[in-house]
């Protein structure tokens, strides 16, 4: 088979986004010096599609497993995974959600506008924010999510806006689940300012 021929520029930017897994933001393009009107030219021929608002993918790539957590990681890099989204991560829930749960700090000034998917944000501060956090590898993207027990402090904490059914059965699936760690998920709890109000939760399911 004979390799298709392509001008300098698009060969010099398939190089740029195969070094990021396939995919990338206009910006990032942007300053590994592609023109923006390269791009265009790539999905006029049918060599990126344009996956959300700024993010570009390689058309022969795979398709992604879960395209929704991948694309929200890629257009909000310093953002992680929480609440009902992270729940779902870690089996922790019956809930499928349709939205995409996503942390950020509190002093994010603005967020990128995604036409797709749906998300919802929440603003966490401090250690709030910082600690629990691990990558958990989807599409061969490392993708940031809070941990189990962090997971679930957050959801306690938050348990008016998800609903206070969610966070129990969140705890009983956590209790069937090997290597639990519940000194961790207290001192999430701690983090979270919860200890008091959710401890009697732990004591009665755990």
């Amino acid at each position: 088979m004979v390799k298709e021929s392509h001008s300098p520029a698009i060969e010099s930017a398939i190089t740029v986004i195969d070094a990021h897994k396939g995919m990338i933001r206009m910006a990032d393009a942007l300053r590994a010096g592609i023109h923006r009107n390269t791009l265009y030219q790539m999905v006029d021929n049918n060599l990126l599609e344009r996956v959300s608002r700024g993010l570009y993918r390689r058309t022969d790539t795979p398709p992604l497993v879960n395209p929704d957590l991948v694309t929200v990681a890629a257009k909000i890099p310093k953002g992680v995974i929480c609440l009902i989204s992270a729940l779902s991560l870690h089996e922790l829930t019956t809930q499928i959600p349709h939205e995409v749960y996503v942390a950020i700090s509190r002093d994010t000034t603005t967020l990128p506008r995604l036409e797709y998917p749906p998300i919802r944000s929440f603003r966490f501060s401090g250690n709030a924010f910082t600690e629990g956090i691990e990558k958990v590898s989807i599409d061969g993207f490392e993708i940031p999510v809070y941990c189990r027990e962090k997971t679930i402090a957050d959801c306690f904490k938050f348990r008016n806006q998800i609903g206070l059914d969610t966070v129990i059965e969140a705890i009983k699936f956590y209790k069937t689940q090997p290597k639990r760690n519940v000194q961790a998920l207290l001192d999430y709890a701690a983090v979270c300012r919860i200890s008091k109000t959710i401890r009697p939760y732990l004591e009665s399911i755990l």
